[in-house]
Parts: C-alpha cells; sequence; structure tokens
C-alpha cells in the first residue's frame, strides 16, 4: 500500500476510534447464548452489492446467520478503488428504513451521499466485518483490518463473528441488544455497506472537488462516503 493511503488510514482510524466509542460501549454486555426466541434459526442471507454515488462498484454477498453469530459470510465486490482499503459493515438500526441509501436522503442536495447521510436508510454499524481481529462497532474504520481492493476487486471470507449490543440500534435510538440485531439481521433487516471512492481518480484518498469529510474536516470525503450497498435478504 502507499505511504500516503497507510498515513491517511491511521488518521482515519484515530478518529473512528474516538467517536466510535459510544456505538460499543454495550458491547461487554453481550453473550453467546443461544435459549430464547429465535434461537437455533439458521438462514443463508444474500445481496447484490449496487454503486452509490457513481463509484462504479458491484458485488455480492452470502452470509449464514444462526443464533447471535454469522457463521460464515463471503463477500466478493468489484470496480473500487485500486490499491486502497475499503472499510464493510453490516448496519442495522430499529429505527431506519432497512434499505440503501438513493438522493432522497441527500440533505444538502449536493447531488452526493456521505455516511452520515445514509444513516437514516441503513442505520448505525452493527457488525465492522474486518479481516482479523475485532469484529464490534469499535473497529468501525480499523483501515489497517479491512479488505484491501488489489486491481480493484477483494474476495472477503470470514467466520465465526459474533453480534454485539450496539448503542444507538434499538428501539427509540437505545441500546439494541445482540439478539435483537441478530433477529433483525436474520429478517433482512440488515444493510451491508462498502465505503471509499478516488472521485479524482489520482490513486490515493485525497482532498477532491467533493471536500473533506463530514465527520473530519481534516479528511477528505474520499476515504469515507459509501461506495457501494446491499441488503441482507
Amino acid at each position: 500500500m502507499k505511504k500516503s493511503m497507510t498515513t491517511l488510514g491511521a488518521t482515519v482510524l484515530m478518529l473512528f476510534a474516538a467517536t466510535s466509542v459510544g456505538a460499543s460501549a454495550a458491547s461487554a454486555h453481550n453473550t453467546d447464548g443461544e435459549s430464547g426466541k429465535g434461537a437455533g434459526k439458521t438462514v443463508t442471507l444474500t445481496a447484490t452489492l449496487s454503486q452509490l454515488n457513481n463509484s462504479g462498484a458491484s458485488g455480492m454477498a452470502t452470509a449464514v446467520v444462526r443464533n447471535k453469530k454469522i457463521r460464515s459470510i463471503d463477500v466478493r465486490a468489484m470496480g473500487l478503488t485500486p490499491d486502497a482499503p475499503h472499510a464493510q459493515h453490516i448496519h442495522f438500526g430499529d429505527q431506519a428504513l432497512h434499505e440503501c441509501p438513493t438522493l432522497a436522503q441527500d440533505a444538502n442536495n449536493d447531488g452526493r451521499l456521505t455516511t452520515v447521510e445514509g444513516v437514516p436508510a441503513y442505520g448505525p454499524v452493527a457488525v465492522s466485518l474486518t479481516t482479523t481481529g475485532d469484529t464490534s462497532p469499535a473497529s468501525l474504520l480499523a483501515v489497517d483490518r479491512f479488505p484491501v481492493a488489489e486491481d480493484g476487486m477483494y474476495n472477503y471470507s470470514r467466520s465465526n463473528i459474533k453480534f454485539t449490543d450496539v448503542a444507538g440500534a434499538g428501539v427509540g435510538g437505545g441500546v439494541g441488544t445482540a439478539k435483537q440485531i441478530a433477529d433483525a439481521v436474520r429478517a433482512g433487516e440488515g444493510v451491508l455497506v462498502i465505503h471509499g471512492i478516488d472521485y479524482n481518480e489520482d490513486g490515493v484518498y485525497s482532498l477532491s472537488d467533493e471536500g473533506a469529510s463530514e465527520l473530519n474536516p481534516a479528511l477528505p470525503a474520499e476515504a469515507t462516503d459509501p461506495a457501494a450497498c446491499g441488503v441482507l435478504r
């Protein structure tokens, strides 16, 4: 990976680590029990990933979910920014629309969707689809542990990912429990989003005409804008 990309990744990681503490504060209460409503139910979900922000990205995802675990998940993506890390998450929020955003969520009518503008459609991060280590919202943008799109493509696979409690994902914006989130994902309300777009095609995430990220003015929008999305059904 290019040095400039690595440096940017570290900066983004520090920002998201600071801002995601609240989102994952309740995760310590999660257990891996398999009793209660929905226990023992196994479903296979698929998602067709379509481009957002005219990124040209596309792909497919398949997940097998049982109880409060994702037993396995595979993501095949293409048309992404080459040789760049791409954050990817499963989003869920009880108050969200459980769908991919459209320009109807473009709050400032600039013709571009930011990550924050998409939240009413897909909800907060419930699972960070990292390559290794933690998969909770605390790893929202762990740049060094998300897949890199070599030649604009990547094939991602991981197993035994635990759902955790997530602040802001529950009823009325309260805490969503691991069980609630797992039940909702099995019911087809989880949304998979891939982030990162090289708008000006200069080979790195830089300050293009789209300007700075709404998450921090020191970061380019290219690093955090959503590039592809699909509902797991």
